[in-house]
């Protein structure tokens, strides 16, 4: 890639410090607390999949990171700073459950919005439009619509937008999750070839524990509400992982663990 995406051999460190996190929401009906004493470091370069049942704050949790919500209590710092400065500092990008492109615009106006509306100059806009479309292999698609594409196509185009003014951190939330697992196969080989090129720090949402295991370097196990952290599971998988390494001991040794520790929380609510 051209010299705007960072170098991925940067020196390792923190990127996300949570500390005794809380955040409860007010609601007509009383507080409701969706996140409990979360303790949890995100190191730079790491793939973390967040994985728990629905409404036990995965993404309540993203959503903290990006400063789209904000805690009540305990303390949350993105690359040392709050996440308000962070996200000032356009410390990350974000690809949503849809892949929540506008339909009047083609797949180039699409990933150029956010160049836009920073002040790129427009020969850099073109240059990192181009750029990012290669590393999602949509190379000669900049010009369609999104109608024009498949669901997976329109999901690599969203990934390539938030790709597109070079964040640290990249945060998903269940970005695959509508797509079939043909289709959510192939894109997670090439999610891993993605974070393997640009050495990016993601934080992944999802229900799925064969994806859980099969994209990340750690594996956060979540409780229900109020959702806690119930594990974190540090991968011994090596980076480089083809498919059938989920037909290996050691792949469903960890499936085995993230399942025991989704029982678990879920007993510890019963």
């Amino acid at each position: 890639m051209r010299g705007w995406m960072k170098d991925s051999a940067e020196k390792a460190g923190p990127v996300v410090e949570a500390r005794g996190l809380d955040l409860v929401f007010q609601t007509a009906d009383g507080p409701v607390q969706a996140l409990k004493d979360v303790n949890l470091t995100i190191d730079k370069g790491d793939f973390v999949s967040f994985i728990g049942p629905s409404g036990c704050g995965k993404t309540t949790f993203l959503r903290c990171i990006a400063a789209l919500e904000h805690p009540t209590g305990g303390s949350l710092t993105v690359n040392g700073m709050t996440p308000d400065e962070a996200r000032r500092k356009r410390a990350y990008g974000y690809v949503f459950q849809a892949a929540g492109l506008y339909p009047w615009r083609t797949i180039a106006g699409n990933i150029r919005l956010p160049l836009e509306i920073m002040g790129f100059a427009r020969d850099e806009q073109n240059r990192r439009v181009k750029d990012v479309l290669q590393l999602v292999d949509l190379e000669g698609f900049g010009g369609k619509f999104p109608w024009q594409l498949s669901g997976g196509m329109q999901q690599r185009a969203s990934i390539a937008r938030a790709l597109a003014f070079d964040a640290d951190i990249l945060l998903m939330d269940e970005p695959f999750g509508a797509l079939d697992e043909i289709v959510r196969d192939r894109l997670n080989e090439e999610l891993l070839k993605l974070w393997a090129r640009t050495g990016k720090t993601i934080g992944f949402v999802t229900h799925s524990i064969p994806e859980a295991v099969y994209l990340s370097t750690k594996i956060v196990v979540m409780s229900p509400r109020p959702g806690r952290i119930t594990d974190v599971i540090e991968s011994p998988l090596p980076r480089e992982r083809p498919l059938d390494i989920r037909d290996s001991r050691a792949f469903i040794e960890i499936a085995h663990r993230v399942r025991e520790g989704l029982r678990a929380g879920h007993g510890d609510e019963m």
